[in-house]
């Protein structure tokens, strides 16, 4: 199966390249025909430094950011973003400011919850929510309710492969999309057609990686 892997670069910065896997493949929430590897691009100081910048560059000047809220294993990336966000030079909001990065937890319910020792940098906060991929959005969806019951605001969304353009209300930030990968597909279970032919799943996928069935 990794065989069929290959690189991709992002059309909006050719720096950022991400092996992409060919295939029949299951997330929590849906069925995709392929796997996303952003291992170096959240690993990897150089890549992660890069996306940061990137993030940095797509955002307003004026956008208010004083916590990023992490999802998929996004800290590294978002410590890069902290950084650039409040670099003077660059004019903006945020500039000689501290940014908090953040990262909820899972409860027994599936839910996302903040500790009490971190509830004070979600409260009447300006929240950046970055992830490392959004498909259907429900994902984000969900951090969203969580960040609201928290009574954080949302300034801003962004990812390193998005699916989607806008969710709710907010446009998505993405390095990788519909542009490197137009044939990407995302299914539901009950409707994909990989399923309906009888053809076995490959692996299950999630941020960590893959898991070959």
């Amino acid at each position: 199966m990794q065989s069929r892997a290959k690189k991709i670069q992002s059309a909006v910065n050719p720096s950022l390249q991400m092996e992409i896997l060919p295939g029949h493949f299951a997330t929590r929430n849906s069925h995709v025909n392929y796997y996303l590897n952003m291992t170096e691009i959240k690993s990897k100081h150089s890549m992660a430094r890069e996306a940061g910048r990137f993030f940095a560059s797509m955002m307003a000047s004026s956008t208010p950011v004083e916590t990023i809220v992490c999802l998929d294993g996004t800290e590294v990336v978002a410590a890069y973003l902290a950084d650039a966000l409040t670099k003077a030079e660059n004019g903006n909001a945020m500039a000689g400011s501290n940014i908090d990065i953040v990262t909820p937890e899972f409860n027994h319910s599936g839910q996302f919850i903040f500790r009490d020792n971190v509830q004070s940098m979600i409260w009447n906060r300006q929240v950046l929510l970055l992830a490392a991929s959004t498909t259907t959005g429900t994902t984000i969806e969900q951090a969203i309710q969580c960040i609201h019951y928290y009574h954080g605001i949302i300034s801003s969304l962004a990812a390193i492969f998005s699916a989607v353009e806008r969710i709710q209300n907010y446009t998505v930030h993405a390095i990788f999309g519909e542009n490197e990968l137009p044939d990407y597909e995302v299914y539901t279970s009950d409707s994909c057609p990989e399923c309906k032919a009888g053809a076995k799943i490959d692996a299950l996928v999630n941020s960590y990686g893959y898991s070959r069935l």
